[in-house]
């Protein structure tokens, strides 16, 4: 009787400990709600923030008297529709295209210089309604820094999912063209630069001891190289098959940047997680996704913006405008034969190419080429989160998530182009954004 007594007294204290380390982070009232975003929206419904979460969800306008609740945040968005933070699953966050910024700045920036003016870009991005990101290629010297400063809330940004430097093949995509030998090779960050199959190995191992979450590989040419060296495969098949096996092994996955068919089909073929831009697939690529159970990342917005910058700078590179004249008109098409063919699509924007903030006309251009606007909800949520690996946390706003909430001032179901109108943000139970 008095062991009971005691197991009793025990799960008391237990009880109030938790209870009294539990932090509330605030109340919001939606007018709407999506919770699971791909089903309907919720009417007037109240959610309860606790230590980071979305620990309850109530019918109604609840009073914190009712909740048994004193001194929390009471957010009013009875005139907003509420979702989950969006996430884009392409970005660049250490740099941002400026047709006319000095082009010499690469010559004179330390480290720093870029780790300081990333810190404007996360903070659009995140008032863009944008609570977690994929960064896919950075320097390790400087994503990672900012990673750990937004963890910590030094400065304000998105969730921070970085591959650093990208695994390429030697003179690839990610590696540095353009300029006299003796400048590549002082400028050039080996990390990540590999060859044959041995060597790429070493090469993943390598950026993952340096940090990487996720690792990104150029599986084919890029429109923005330097170099008139196309779009075709550029890592070997076996190439290819040793990165995304070491990449598995050590709990990595594989995003693998490809425009060229046989690139595609190559990187897909190896067994990557997700295919960015996509711009030439075909029919076997089609298979391929759908036998891998793989992503197309389409950043649509990336061509779009690159389409509109050749009309308008001549100082754009002739290799470089040769190919965005060529490959850029071809991913509408991809995007709408990966659609009829249902794929899986996350969404990403490949930001840094665009402006930074500008993430939602991604939406835009997708509902322009196919898109439901549903579909296009799924595809920055739940979609996005599937692909991180991040289901159990992001994604969605059922009890137990992050509570990474948005709130926008028009039905997004109604006009895609309420994504752009973002009116409150917050992360984490951490408000960043809210206009009344």
């Amino acid at each position: 009787m008095k062991t009971t007594t005691n197991m009793g007294l025990l799960v008391t204290t237990l009880a109030l400990s938790f209870t009294t380390f539990a932090q509330v982070d605030g109340v919001i009232h939606a007018a709407k709600v999506l919770i699971k975003p791909e089903q309907d929206a919720l009417n007037e419904q109240t959610l309860v923030l606790e230590n980071g979460k979305v620990s309850a969800i109530h019918e109604g306008y609840r009073s914190l008297a009712s909740l048994g609740l004193a001194d929390v945040p009471v957010y009013d968005l009875k005139n907003h529709y509420v979702m989950p933070g969006m996430i884009d699953m392409h970005v660049h966050v250490t740099f941002e295209r400026d047709k006319k910024a000095n082009p010499h700045n690469w010559l004179t920036y330390e480290d720093a210089d870029y780790a300081l003016h990333s810190i404007p870009y996360l903070k659009r991005t995140l008032d863009a309604g944008f609570t977690s990101v994929r960064d896919l290629g950075s320097n390790y010297k400087v994503i990672f820094p900012l990673k750990r400063a937004v963890e910590a809330q030094t400065i304000a940004g998105p969730r921070i999912f970085a591959a650093g430097n990208a695994v390429t093949a030697t003179g690839g995509h990610a590696d540095m063209h353009g300029y006299r030998h003796d400048v590549t090779e002082a400028m050039s960050y080996s990390l990540g630069v590999c060859d044959g199959a041995d060597d790429c190995q070493r090469a993943v191992r390598d950026v993952i001891k340096h940090g990487a979450d996720v690792i990104k590989i150029t599986a084919t040419g890029g429109v923005l190289s330097n170099t008139a060296a196309g779009v075709s495969q550029q890592l070997t098949d076996d190439e290819l098959n040793a990165i995304v096996n070491t990449a598995h092994n050590l709990g990595r996955k594989v995003a693998a940047h490809a425009h060229g068919t046989g690139g595609i089909n190559a990187a897909l073929r190896a067994g990557v997680d997700s295919i960015e831009h996509g711009s030439y697939l075909d029919g076997e690529s089609i298979k391929l996704f759908k036998k891998h159970n793989a992503y197309l990342v389409p950043t649509l917005l990336a061509g779009h913006t690159v389409s509109k910058e050749v009309l308008s700078n001549p100082n754009m590179p002739k290799a470089v405008a040769d190919k965005v004249r060529e490959v850029a008109p071809k991913m509408e098409k991809a995007f709408r034969s990966a659609l009829k063919n249902k794929i899986n699509i996350a969404f990403g924007t490949d930001s840094g190419v665009s402006r930074h903030g500008d993430n939602a006309l991604e939406a835009e251009l997708m509902v322009k080429y196919g898109m439901t606007p549903k579909q296009v909800l799924v595809s920055a949520t739940r979609s996005a989160a599937k692909l991180l690996g991040q289901e159990a946390n992001l994604g969605s706003l059922e009890v137990g998530k992050f509570a990474d909430i948005i709130a926008l001032e028009e039905s997004p179901e109604k006009d895609i182009k309420a994504l752009s109108k973002v009116a409150f943000v917050m992360k984490n139970g951490v408000v960043y954004k809210h206009k009344n």
